[in-house]
């Protein structure tokens, strides 16, 4: 059975692995499956225009899974005003597209929410690398977010309590840019949920294809 990686920065060369691969507006490489989008550690306010054109056009090609990441970071140096900004646009290509969103972010989770209800998004809003606590978990769950695991369920006790406590419903897996593989995430989390790693690969698939369209 497959093992999906909803959120990587690297290519696995194992073939029971499916990756979403992530990129960004000057990324070279887009044959593979990928999402795209503007981080906010990399906006440039400069280049803005050009970057959100090549951001609606790579969104139309068949293996653009989805937008993202995206979103919102309080400690990068980035304006936050326009980080928002930024964010919002591509809120709305990502609901022109018919593109899910996957999301950074860092201590903006309330600012995340409020504008996810100002805009009523139609499409899902996953919230990538999730490594806050059971209450910042059910807040986002409750809005309508999936949550995304990664690296940080091996050695996390806080983190393992979530995924304890939540449906498997809601959320994916992921590697990011860590070096842990997407097995040993899936192995981690079937331990926690105390099931099968083929229980879990099945249940993943139905949240993968549900949420991506595929």
């Amino acid at each position: 059975m497959t093992f999906f990686d909803a959120h990587t920065h690297t290519i696995s060369s194992d073939e029971n692995v499916f990756s979403i691969v992530n990129t960004y507006p000057n990324s070279a490489n887009f044959t593979n499956a990928f999402s795209v989008g503007m981080h906010p550690w990399f906006i440039n306010k400069e280049n803005l225009y050009n970057e959100l054109l090549i951001v609606e056009e790579k969104l139309q090609e068949k293996n653009c899974f989805a937008l993202g990441e995206c979103g919102l970071d309080k400690i990068t140096k980035t304006d936050f005003e326009l980080q928002k900004a930024v964010f919002k646009n591509q809120i709305l290509l990502s609901e022109k597209h018919k593109k899910p969103l996957i999301i950074h972010c860092v201590k903006a989770f309330q600012e995340i929410i409020e504008i996810k209800n100002m805009m009523k998004p139609t499409q899902i809003w996953v919230l990538h690398g999730f490594n806050k606590n059971l209450n910042v978990a059910e807040s986002l769950l409750k809005n309508g977010f999936i949550v995304s695991f990664g690296a940080a369920i091996i050695n996390n006790k806080k983190l393992q309590d979530v995924v304890l406590n939540i449906s498997l419903e809601n959320f994916l897996l992921e590697t990011d840019d860590s070096e842990v593989t997407i097995q040993e995430v899936y192995q981690k989390i079937a331990s926690i949920k105390n099931i099968e790693v083929k229980e879990l690969q099945q249940k993943i698939e139905q949240n993968f294809k549900r949420i991506f369209k595929r």
